[in-house]
């Protein structure tokens, strides 16, 4: 089975491979800001580079769980039916596709590519 199968998402480069923001990508950030401005998202939105370490298959998401007194993150793979983490906290824009990995968010312009586990302190307990 090709890793393309085993995801259904477009091919995304390995994180060596992946070019981060640089010079030449100011005018975007102006653009990015501004509608994120427009919309009263600028303190509730940012950017993350997209990239894959490793295939998941259609039916996995990715997990961050938080240990807050150690001060550390940790991200594993778990079965997107199975796991109790869901708190969306990355996203991944589609262009020109309307569909998403996740059932509840089937028909939006984004896919959700990382969950929290709201349990292990993330978002951090009150």
């Amino acid at each position: 089975m090709s890793a393309q199968e085993r995801n259904p998402r477009s091919s995304l480069p390995r994180f060596e491979e992946a070019e981060p923001l640089g010079p030449q990508d100011a005018a975007f950030v102006q653009d990015l800001v501004a509608v994120l401005g427009k919309h009263g998202n600028v303190e509730r939105f940012g950017l993350c580079l997209l990239h894959d370490h490793f295939p998941l298959a259609a039916d996995e998401t990715l997990v961050e769980t938080t240990d807050t007194e150690a001060r550390t993150l940790r991200i594993h793979v778990e079965k997107a039916s199975g796991t109790r983490h869901t708190k969306p906290s990355q996203w991944r824009f589609l262009q020109g596709v309307h569909h998403s990995r996740r059932a509840e968010f089937a028909g939006e312009p984004y896919e959700v590519i990382l969950v929290c586990d709201p349990y292990s302190g993330c978002p951090p307990r009150k």
